[in-house]
Order: C-alpha cells, then sequence, then structure tokens
C-alpha cells in the first residue's frame, strides 16, 4: 500500500500506510485519523478515500483549501510524488515499484480539478509555525462512527470549468430531498463522510462515484458486494448518465436529471 509521510519544517513527523477499501480524514479536529494543530487548518479539512486501486484526495469544503504540488484542488487522484499542503504540514505520497507499474495501466482518469491559488501564500502567512501534528492511530472506516452527516446541496466550491454544472440526484428510497452533483467527484458509500451516505452490509466504505466530466457524469463502480444499477442493469463500467436515469445502491433509489444547457 501507498506510504504518506507527513512532514513539518522539513522533518518526518508521522507516516501512514493508506489502507484499501478505508478513508483517512485530515483535519483540526481530534476525531480525525490525522490531526494538525493549525488554527489555518479546517475541523474537518480533507479525507483521502480508497476507490479501487486508487487513491484521491477530497477537499471537504475547507476554509483555507487543500494543496497538491502548489495547486489549490477540490480533489485530486494521488499519484506517486505527489505533495500536498494543508496548512504549514506537509504530506508526500510513496508508492512501492509493484504500485507504480500497476499505477502506469490505470492512469485514465482526469488526475485534478485546480482552482485558483492565489490566496495560498495568504492561508501559509496565517499558519502558525509554532503547531505540530498529533499523529492519530488508524481508524477503520468500514466501522460506523454512528452518525450521517446531511448532504450539502453547494457541496463544493469549485464546479468544473469545462461545463456548467446542473446534475442533480432525487432521492426515491432511502433518503430525501435532493443531491446537487457539483462536485467533481461525488462518492457514494457506507462511510459518514461519503457525499451520498448509503447503509447496508454488502455496501463498501466508498461503493460508487459520480464523476463529473466535460460531456457529462459518469457513474463508477468502486467496490463492494452490491454493484450499483442504473435502470435495473448492473453497472460493471463507467457509464455516462442519461437524463431520468434511475440509479440503484443497495437500498437506495436515486433519479438523475441533467438540466444543462
Amino acid at each position: 500500500m501507498p506510504a504518506l509521510t507527513i512532514k513539518f519544517k522539513n522533518k518526518a513527523v508521522g507516516n501512514y500506510q493508506l489502507q484499501k477499501g478505508a478513508s483517512l480524514t485530515i483535519g483540526r479536529r481530534d476525531d480525525n485519523d490525522v490531526v494538525i494543530d493549525d488554527p489555518s487548518v479546517s475541523g474537518h479539512h480533507a479525507k483521502i478515500d480508497s476507490m479501487g486501486d486508487r487513491f484521491v484526495l477530497i477537499d471537504l469544503k475547507s476554509k483555507n483549501g487543500s494543496f497538491v504540488n502548489e495547486q489549490l484542488v477540490d480533489s485530486h487522484w494521488l499519484n506517486h510524488g505527489d505533495v500536498i499542503t494543508i496548512g504549514g504540514h506537509l504530506l508526500v505520497l510513496n508508492f512501492s515499484e509493484d504500485e507504480l507499474r500497476r499505477a502506469k495501466k490505470t492512469n485514465d482518469f482526469d488526475d485534478t480539478l485546480v482552482t485558483n491559488s492565489t490566496d495560498h501564500r495568504r492561508m501559509m502567512a496565517r499558519s502558525n509555525p509554532n503547531k505540530s501534528i498529533n499523529v492519530v492511530k488508524f481508524w477503520d472506516k468500514s466501522q460506523n462512527r454512528g452518525t450521517v452527516r446531511d448532504i450539502d446541496p453547494q457541496a463544493s466550491k469549485h464546479p468544473s470549468k469545462d461545463r456548467k454544472t446542473a446534475g442533480v440526484l432525487t432521492w426515491l428510497a432511502g433518503g430525501k430531498g435532493q443531491v446537487q452533483l457539483a462536485r467533481k467527484i461525488t462518492t457514494i458509500g457506507k462511510d459518514p463522510s461519503s457525499d451520498i451516505v448509503v447503509k447496508g452490509i454488502l455496501i463498501d466504505p466508498t461503493t460508487a462515484t459520480i464523476r463529473l466530466e466535460s460531456d457529462g457524469y459518469y457513474l463508477d463502480y468502486i467496490s463492494g458486494l452490491s454493484k450499483p444499477k442504473v435502470n435495473e442493469n448492473t453497472v460493471k463500467e463507467s457509464t455516462i448518465l442519461k437524463n431520468l436515469d434511475i440509479i440503484e445502491i443497495g437500498s437506495a433509489k436515486l433519479q438523475f436529471s441533467d438540466k444543462t444547457p
């Protein structure tokens, strides 16, 4: 599994081995897996999700943003050598030789959604240089923490620049209301930090994702015994969503609508 080295003032202060099928949360609050005691870091700042054989960094609507290789990102498929900046700390990702070989064969996704990074210096200036990191024991996120967060319809400050985002999911069963598909990557699973939380024994922490691309929204199956269905057809590969498609994952049923002009 990839190794994540956490650095402060050019000194390594913690190491993690990312776990397949689990999530790693990063933030200032004590319930995170990586706790960064820095006033410029949000309570729940970002997370790293396992999706198949890859890992993706997702900013959790943090106040000061998450940076990968000095670029502000909303979400980013992580690669060997990537440097994540959160507050005054650096998180460096390193793959083994076997993982590097696999990554070359599967690197087909758009790696990142880049947004304006002009506030980076101001953010770093606000960071308290005297604060260090409290490395908390990695918690297997497949264990439910007992609370399910509400879906915020304004789920992202940084929608794709390639198209106007107008995709919406309407709950038909298993939930109420609507979910605005404004993020580059919308995660679906039983992990409480997922954008769309679905309960069930056969549901993985991240069972599926919906990807926003220039030509539309794509549903991707990630892992788990309960595979998603579109119009009662099991999804086995990346599937572009069409207006009024019905998506089923476990006991959840949602209808997709796209009002993009």
